[in-house]
């Protein structure tokens, strides 16, 4: 009762007008004026970022519980992962080396058919959570099936989440017809809508894998739930070239003639777009997730994204699912869309690394429907920080922060990561997730898989 009694009274002494104080390092903030802050300070309280400046000036005004020392480090805004399907970390490399039509139909979709349950989503996304959080990354965009399992899943973890309950015209993991996926869908948005960690959304695979009456039932059910869709399309040649066949137009001009595209829109892919389309994505407000790794890796194509970021389209970074890439590291992501783009328009000034960080962090929100609240560390946002080591072999010596984080940073090099708020990682300590644990489930699921 004494120790008890001693540790009330200190804590009465105690007076904190804060819970979490970042100290010193290099605040990178990707507000609008991309500033930089040397020997900065960040205050965060009740999740959100209470003040951010120079720690010369903070440092006197405020106390918290908690105290990371930055020095030598970059505090960066968390990474946003703009599209991905998470339960699929437990495929990563089961079917390699193949085109997507060939490795959708022939691998996956059986795959799937025979293995997706609730249990394997859990088990799959808890493994990508624990990669995404050790790699830095805060924020994700979703597309699977027992979305309502990746949600808690999600949220235990403490990551952000715009998950997408997919719909899909044949029998998929969880539902058996088109019908029971919409009112999976509905019941899955009218229970995380307004959660301060989760953006339910809906997914419909693609333009042709649901049909227009379909896709015409998701639009409206968005409108009536307010909720984003998140749909793949123009993803292959071989796509587009089925869809002109079939419809007469492309299926960006076909989504648009259903009057699917608005400003809760986030398009997947969006590789083989001509100029007609990109007009159309800007006109109507949507959001595009890039893929550079997954579309190289199955040779699906290279997106025109500086044609989309000269029309102030807001493009992000994502890293597709597991299966296709084969990880969910957003810093790979970074480092090939500068050299992507770069090679393919014979213009070595093409998406700079502050550029390609901005798809990274800031634009990724904006694609996703979030620059309000994340993206950027600035007042009045929610706390979702990354702190970065800076002082590697392969970072030494250091002229540009931008370039260090884009072209030589690796996500073994983040140290501690914060989500509304909440210490998730610190010192590459895993705080909410149990490491060892989730290997040992995912090589299970390897045994079963390969049918041992």
């Amino acid at each position: 009762m004494a120790i008890t009694a001693l540790h009330l009274e200190a804590c009465k002494k105690t007076s904190y007008n804060a819970d979490i104080i970042i100290k010193g390092g290099t605040v990178v903030t990707m507000d609008d004026d991309r500033n930089l802050i040397e020997d900065g300070m960040v205050v965060i309280r009740q999740g959100t970022i209470a003040a951010i400046g120079q720690r010369s000036e903070l440092e006197s005004k405020y106390t918290a519980p908690e105290i990371i020392d930055a020095d030598g480090k970059a505090v960066i805004p968390g990474l946003i992962n703009t599209h991905t399907h998470v339960p699929m970390t437990l495929f990563r490399g089961l079917a390699d080396d193949l085109n997507l039509d060939e490795w959708l139909t022939e691998h996956i979709f059986p795959a799937e058919a025979k293995h997706v349950n609730e249990p394997f989503v859990r088990a799959g996304t808890r493994l990508a959570l624990a990669e995404m959080i050790r790699g830095g990354t805060t924020t994700f965009c979703d597309m699977y099936y027992y979305e309502n399992a990746i949600a808690e899943e999600t949220v235990a973890a403490g990551l952000r989440g715009v998950l997408a309950q997919c719909v899909i015209d044949f029998p998929a993991p969880g539902f058996g017809t088109p019908e029971e996926a919409f009112s999976l869908m509905e019941q899955f948005v009218q229970k995380w809508k307004g959660h301060n960690l989760i953006t339910p959304a809906l997914g419909p695979h693609a333009p042709y894998t649901v049909s227009a009456q379909n896709l015409s039932t998701t639009r409206q059910m968005s409108e009536r739930l307010n909720a984003p869709v998140v749909i793949h399309v123009s993803e292959t040649a071989k796509e587009v070239s089925d869809m002109q066949q079939q419809k007469g137009t492309t299926p960006v001009q076909y989504l648009a003639s259903l009057s699917f595209l608005n400003n809760n829109t986030i398009i997947a892919h969006a590789v083989h777009v001509n100029d007609a389309e990109l007009d159309l994505i800007k006109q109507h407000g949507c959001g595009v997730a890039h893929n550079p790794e997954s579309n190289m890796k199955l040779a699906s194509g290279i997106a025109p994204v500086p044609k989309m970021l000269a029309r102030n389209i807001p493009v992000g970074l994502g890293t597709d699912g597991a299966a296709s890439n084969n990880d969910l590291n957003m810093w790979e992501e970074m480092n090939m869309v500068a050299k992507l783009h770069k090679v393919a328009g014979n213009n070595p000034e093409l998406i700079p690394a502050k550029e390609a960080f901005a798809m990274a962090t800031i634009k990724g929100a904006a694609a996703l429907h979030l620059e309000k609240i994340t993206g950027s560390i600035e007042a009045g946002k929610r706390a979702d920080i990354a702190i970065v080591d800076l002082d590697g072999l392969h970072q030494t010596p250091r002229y540009d922060i931008y370039s260090c984080l884009v072209y030589t940073t690796k996500a073994s090099d983040v140290r501690s990561v914060i989500v509304n708020g909440r210490l998730l990682m610190k010192d590459r300590l895993l705080l909410t997730l149990d490491e060892q644990a989730i290997k040992n489930t995912a090589l299970e699921y390897q045994k079963i898989i390969r049918g041992e």
